[in-house]
């Protein structure tokens, strides 16, 4: 009696087709982008290295507890009230600016502030201080940052069209798509140096 030959299926051409359904997948499928803040760490400083001294009134403290409530300069503040709370302090304008390369800016001829003495003395001083609690929630996090860039945002808007008759987002357009253009350049720095976003994330709370 002859022998049955057991019989084999060609795996190869199902192979193939396997194949090519992975490429097409991985080509059509779009993947989720995790959103966030986007930070530039800081240098460490040298050995020799003294930390200069601020005023306390050029500090806008913020923090966040556990319960994700939030505190501004000790008193209980909504979210959606910080973008004005960091607008007033960023724009105050109530004294001198920094010292650079041993000129003293001088007073902040553009700022709209109520010129207070309590307050920040320039933009250029301003330092907003975000501490959270290890227990704060992301998302808090994220929306207090957010309104605190909004403001930053807001007053270079501001001041842009005033000069340039451009928002400042028009204005890095613009220069994103000419890199070569000088005098696109020279003006987005001057934007940003007059309202640099000082924005210090203090070590959070057990």
């Amino acid at each position: 009696m002859a022998r049955r030959e057991n019989p084999e299926i060609n795996a190869g051409s199902m192979a193939d087709i396997a194949f090519l359904l992975l490429i097409f997948f991985l080509v059509t499928t779009t993947m989720n982008v995790d959103s966030g803040v986007s930070k530039k760490l800081s240098e460490k400083p040298p050995a020799d290295y003294v930390p200069p001294v601020i005023k306390e009134k050029n500090i806008f403290e913020v923090n966040i507890n556990r319960n994700n409530e939030l505190l501004v300069e000790g008193e209980r503040m909504d979210v959606k009230n910080l973008k004005e709370a960091a607008l007033a302090f960023i724009d105050n304008g109530g004294g001198e600016g920094k010292i650079e390369n041993g000129v003293k800016t001088g007073p902040c001829t553009y700022c709209k502030g109520e010129k207070s003495e309590s307050s920040s003395d320039h933009p250029n001083k301003a330092i907003i201080s975000v501490q959270s609690d290890r227990g704060t929630e992301y998302g808090t996090y994220i929306k207090v940052q957010n309104e605190l860039l909004r403001a930053y945002t807001e007053l270079r808007n501001r001041l842009s069209k005033e000069k340039y008759k451009l928002s400042f987002d028009e204005l890095e357009e613009a220069y994103s798509d000419d890199r070569e253009n000088e005098a696109l350049k020279r003006k987005v720095e001057f934007i940003k140096a007059s309202y640099p976003q000082i924005i210090s994330d203090a070590e959070p709370t057990n």
